[in-house]
């Protein structure tokens, strides 16, 4: 949730302080804060709403001799947004920022109150920083005060800390959630993710569980909590500046969505190779999906619904069952699991909370774990057993666009390993598949070449209430995730229906004042779909219907229709998410919504 940074170097701290923010600004912006060192002194400054409103407190400040200093964005959990509450939070000689939730905060309030401490704020974060100030106070030492705050803290955290009696260092630690150290020439950096320090460094070290770093200018120590020092793997990004940049875009969202077909060629050049599949650890992956005799997708938001429509897909294909789960409630029963049960967990971020809690489960149950991940050395990737990198580079837009399209992307190319692993498809017609497959970023580019229609979709959209979406088969499954996308980031209440469903309820709502977008890919249900949409017209609502050219006919005269290149069936569910992102995004757009920071939201969930 909420994006953390510090720099010690020559540069001006705050400049780099605050542009680190803006870039990780997708991770919450309920309000920002920097501490920093000027003239031995150590000093807070932070702001309620988004970072503008800090810069504009730290004046001509923010170009000052700095050398030092650690910043929030943060996303609220724990009291409201406001300037109390905003982090960096300090006691006495100590500043802390905090991405995370400590569990026991409400006990240790209390047993620092009683040691007479006194809060000013009702976040979680000011037990740690008077907890830090405690023990250190009591040693001096502030490895050990950190070793003694690690023993008493439950929950979730990246730390970085600084002390005003050393001015030359930032300390870091972390459990659960992500923190990396960015190495560069004379300085050096931390961060929760790196597209807040492509701009100065591609190389990082990553911080694991219960270690400590010290984070001087010319140098980086980490250590175990045995003070013992660990000989950490440089790692070198493969993402630049210029892909978190807009590119000319008004927004992110609407960048990112033009870049899909560029992330889609990057997928498939990857992983097809000769008219094969070629996954990393591909002996190992293979013979995990032999042995499968069942699928259990675990995600969150949108990367569940990408489960969604891999359960059609490989069952269709493959006659292995699949089984989707919203990873928050997986966690939380005792889920049936049998021999032969393969996880797979999606997560763009890597650090999802309850989608990294669900698949510890099924590894401590002895289960193996396939991650499709879009962060090489996130958590998610670490911890599973084996990988799909989703490669889709840095998404800034809260509303996930070119990412979902590449999960689609991944979870196609798994459908036809399993199939040709599990005798299915043969040789032969897994090389006129995956030709098929690679012709779709072209079939994605027309789409995005007139998006005229869209435009005229959103605007006749944009004021209502209420907006239904439907679809038979797959584009049951398509519809949820256009739902969503549209209520994330238009804030106009909108529901998915499987469109056979419509009849048994759900079409008592329809009037017309409450329009319907219907989906059609699939010329078998095509019939079946236009009844559907005959049903709502006939309650006076208003259909746009997606589908394909072939199908036009069918949906012409009781709809407005969003006309798709006619393309092979099994792979058209890809493109079509397009339109649905783009009729959310001028939706949005129409209304004046901050599309790229929607209200409430956060790009990486990494608390429950």
């Amino acid at each position: 949730m909420c994006g953390i940074i510090g720099y010690i170097g020559e540069k001006p701290a705050l400049n780099i302080l605050v542009e680190g923010l803006g870039r990780m600004e997708y991770r919450g912006y309920d309000s920002a804060g920097v501490a920093f060192f000027e003239n031995d002194n150590l000093k807070t400054v932070k702001a309620q709403g988004r970072l503008s409103n800090l810069v504009a407190k730290l004046g001509d400040i923010i170009d000052g001799d700095i050398h030092l200093g650690i910043g929030h964005t943060r996303w609220a959990t724990h009291g409201e947004p406001s300037d109390r509450n905003s982090h960096p939070h300090s006691s006495n000689k100590i500043s802390v920022v905090h991405n995370g939730i400590i569990e026991n905060f409400v006990e240790l309030r209390k047993i620092l109150i009683a040691d007479g401490y006194k809060f000013i704020s009702d976040t979680d974060t000011e037990v740690v920083a008077h907890l830090i100030d405690k023990y250190y106070t009591k040693t001096t030492d502030m490895f050990e005060a950190l070793k003694t705050v690690v023993s008493v803290l439950n929950g979730s955290y990246a730390l970085a800390i600084i002390c005003h009696n050393e001015n030359d260092r930032i300390y870091a630690i972390r459990k659960e959630s992500p923190l990396l150290i960015g190495k560069g020439e004379d300085e050096n950096f931390i961060a929760s993710d790196m597209t807040a320090l492509l701009k100065y460094t591609k190389e990082y070290y990553l911080l694991e569980k219960d270690e400590i770093a010290v984070v001087c200018g010319d140098k980086v120590e980490i250590y175990d909590l045995d003070r013992q020092l660990i000989d950490r793997e440089l790692k070198v990004a493969d993402w630049d500046a210029d892909s978190a940049e807009k590119g000319g875009f008004k927004h992110f969202m609407l960048k990112e969505i033009y870049d899909t077909p560029s992330v889609l060629n990057n997928v498939f050049n990857k992983y097809i190779v000769e008219d094969h599949i070629v996954f990393d650890d591909a002996e190992k992956f293979n013979e995990i999906l032999r042995k499968t005799k069942r699928i259990v997708v675990v995600a969150c938001g949108s990367a569940n619904y990408v489960g969604v429509t891999a359960k059609y897909m490989i069952e269709s294909l493959c006659g292995v069952e699949v089984s989707v789960e919203a990873a928050s409630e997986f966690r939380y029963r005792n889920p049936v699991m049998s021999e032969g049960d393969l996880v797979v967990a999606i997560s763009q971020s890597g650090e999802t909370a309850d989608t990294l809690a669900a698949m510890r489960l099924a590894k401590n149950r002895g289960f193996p774990v396939l991650a499709i991940v879009n962060v090489l050395g996130s958590s998610v990737a670490r911890e599973a057993d084996i990988m799909i990198y989703t490669g889709a580079g840095p998404e800034i837009s809260v509303a996930t666009t070119k990412a979902f399209s590449a999960q689609l992307a991944n979870i196609h190319l798994l459908s036809l390993q399993l199939a040709f692993i599990k005798g299915y498809i043969s040789e032969r017609e897994l090389a006129k598949r995956l030709a098929q497959l690679k012709g779709v970023p072209e079939v994605v580019q027309k789409i995005l070449d007139d998006t005229s229609s869209c435009e005229v979709c959103a605007k006749e959209l944009y004021e209502a209430k209420d907006i239904f979406f439907i679809g038979r088969g797959i584009d049951s499954a398509l519809s949820l995730e256009g739902s969503l996308k549209l209520k994330e980031i238009s804030y106009i209440h909108s529901e998915a229906f499987s469109a056979g469903e419509l009849k048994h309820g759900p079409i008592s709502l329809i009037d017309e004042v409450t329009p319907t977008v219907a989906i059609s890919t699939q010329s078998y249900l095509a019939e079946k779909l236009a009844s559907n949409v005959n049903e709502v017209c006939s309650r006076q609502g208003k259909v746009w219907t997606i589908c394909k050219k072939a199908d036009r006919k069918l949906f012409e005269g009781i709809s407005s229709v969003i006309e798709l290149p006619d393309y092979d069936e099994m792979f058209l569910p890809i493109p079509t998410i397009i339109p649905l992102q783009l009729i959310a995004y001028y939706v949005a757009l129409y209304k004046g919504c901050d599309i790229d920071k929607p209200r409430n939201l956060a790009k990486s969930v990494t608390v429950e």
